[in-house]
């Protein structure tokens, strides 16, 4: 059995409160390029993993952007371990286990309601924020069998410099995925293409 998501009544808003804090506390400013509309459906949103940060930048990109329901994926044994994020709509999955199956189908529930979004890193593991190539892992198609029409698909790069600042800048990148094909291969091509553009934009910027 998984463990399903929950929206403790505390919990929850702290991690809110706690993640704008971390960031405004420990970046010099955050950037943001792309552009959002809301369609009025369910966000997946597909992010690079780069580090400890990860879950925070995208907290924090949920709460000025997209505004929905926080949900995202996690190793079972990270989630026992750190169970308070169980309360912040954290929810399990276990890596060569058929329950990844359970999971990919939970988050398929989760995603019926409009007001929810989910975070998923598809690299599966942490790579540097200049891996120019992402291999996604499997399954990922899975979710939009039967509800490809109903998800907004967002694609998310986080970058940070230093420069001449003694903090670093964040910047996050994003776009939608407008394809009509829902592939693993599909998505995972058109996200190396969205992350190789964020790169030349990130030198450019950095020149």
């Amino acid at each position: 059995m998984i463990i399903k998501a929950r929206h403790h009544f505390f919990i929850y808003p702290f991690f809110q409160r706690f993640s704008l804090r971390l960031i405004r506390r420990n970046f010099r400013e955050v950037i943001m390029y792309g552009d959002y509309t809301d369609k009025g459906k369910p966000v997946l949103l597909l992010s690079n993993h780069t580090g400890w940060y990860d879950g925070f930048w995208a907290m924090y990109f949920n709460i000025i952007v997209l505004r929905k329901k926080f949900h995202f994926m996690m190793l079972e044994d990270q989630l026992r371990k750190h169970w308070y994020f169980n309360y912040t709509g954290g929810f399990s999955v276990r890596k060569s286990s058929r329950s990844i199956i359970e999971s990919l189908k939970y988050t398929g529930e989760i995603l019926s309601d409009p007001e929810n979004m989910v975070l998923m890193f598809p690299q599966g593991k942490i790579h540097s924020s200049y891996t120019k190539f992402h291999v996604f892992e499997k399954g990922i198609s899975r979710i939009f069998e039967e509800k490809r029409s109903n998800i907004q698909l967002i694609f998310m790069a986080n970058m940070t410099d230093y420069l001449s600042s003694k903090k670093p800048t964040l910047y996050i990148y994003h776009t939608e995925y407008t394809g009509t094909d829902h592939s693993r291969e599909a998505i995972q091509d058109a996200y190396n293409r969205f992350y190789g553009s964020c790169l030349e934009k990130q030198e450019q910027i950095t020149d």
